[in-house]
């Protein structure tokens, strides 16, 4: 089951789910990861709205580091993004 993405403020990253294959896959991006792939010269940008800018992209990601083997949660790091 998903749920709409959201800003969790204790650890500072976007959360998310996405489906694969059938099961929905929980997921995650810091907003410093954020910030330095798609806003680096932006200030006090929302990281909710650059995620929902970048979804699709973002939503590549973690469908690469599952079919690499990578288990529930997912969290996406700043060299994951830049291989997009």
């Amino acid at each position: 089951m998903s749920q709409p993405p959201f800003f969790h403020d204790a650890s500072g990253t976007v959360r998310f789910w996405i489906e694969i294959q059938a099961q929905w896959i929980g997921a995650s991006v810091g907003k410093d990861t954020l910030h330095h792939r798609y806003c680096p010269g932006s200030v006090d940008e929302d990281p909710l709205d650059t995620y929902r800018s970048h979804a699709a992209e973002i939503e590549q990601a973690v469908r690469r580091k599952v079919e690499q083997g990578a288990i529930e949660p997912v969290m996406l790091r700043e060299f994951d993004l830049r291989a997009a």
